[in-house]
């Protein structure tokens, strides 16, 4: 059991996560996992949010989230997705899965939060089959050197993860998916809201793809 409760910000998201959606996060969600086709897991699937865009394609989503209150809420949700999702507890750190048992893997706006961002990466690369894809959505570090990233840094070392449930605003995410070894296919960089300056404004969305094995000769 992950054992990780932030009632009053899961209450708080359950609220700005819809209301997000109707701003335009529905469509990224959408984009996000347009095309995939086979067993998914959806890691950090907080109130479950994403279910209802998943295409006939996938045949089964295992949706990781720790919190207890978004996970109660994520499983009222999953009945009435168009496939099927099944609702479990776990951490990103230490997926509840075992090795290349998925065809791809969703994150969406969770990679700000995890504890270890390297360590959950590499358990994604563990659970997904060679050849297998991540989609992400994340928000992501401002360009450097600009105000907005100096400001990034300064809320990450100091208030922004307490009211936040652990979020870190200047995380180079990108570049963490190339260290694990992920190859990034196709890479999307934007403002969310468009014309926002918000410390978390500065999103990516993307697809990348765990390699296959190099044969040895």
């Amino acid at each position: 059991m992950a054992a990780v409760s932030h009632p009053v910000f899961a209450r708080v998201y359950e609220r700005l996560s819809v209301a997000m959606d109707r701003a335009g996060t529905a469509e990224f969600r959408r984009d996000l996992v347009a095309g995939l086709s086979g067993r998914v897991i959806e890691i950090g699937a907080g109130n479950g949010r994403m279910f209802s865009h998943y295409p006939p394609g996938v045949t089964e989503v295992v949706a990781v989230e720790p919190e207890r209150r978004l996970r109660a809420a994520a499983e009222r949700v999953a009945p009435t997705a168009p496939v099927p999702v099944t609702v479990v507890d776990g951490l990103a750190e230490t997926l509840p899965a075992g090795d290349g048992d998925f065809d791809a893997a969703v994150v969406a706006l969770v990679l700000c939060t995890v504890s270890d961002q390297a360590g959950a990466l590499a358990e994604v690369s563990r659970v997904l089959r060679p050849g297998g894809q991540l989609r992400f959505f994340e928000h992501v570090a401002a360009e450097k050197p600009s105000s907005l990233h100096r400001t990034q840094r300064l809320l990450d070392a100091t208030l922004w993860p307490k009211f936040f449930a652990g979020c870190h605003t200047n995380r180079d995410t990108v570049a963490a998916i190339g260290m694990e070894g992920f190859v990034i296919e196709e890479l999307r960089r934007f403002r969310f809201p468009a014309t926002s300056n918000s410390p978390s404004s500065p999103c990516v969305l993307g697809r990348a793809i765990r390699p296959a094995p190099t044969a040895l000769r």
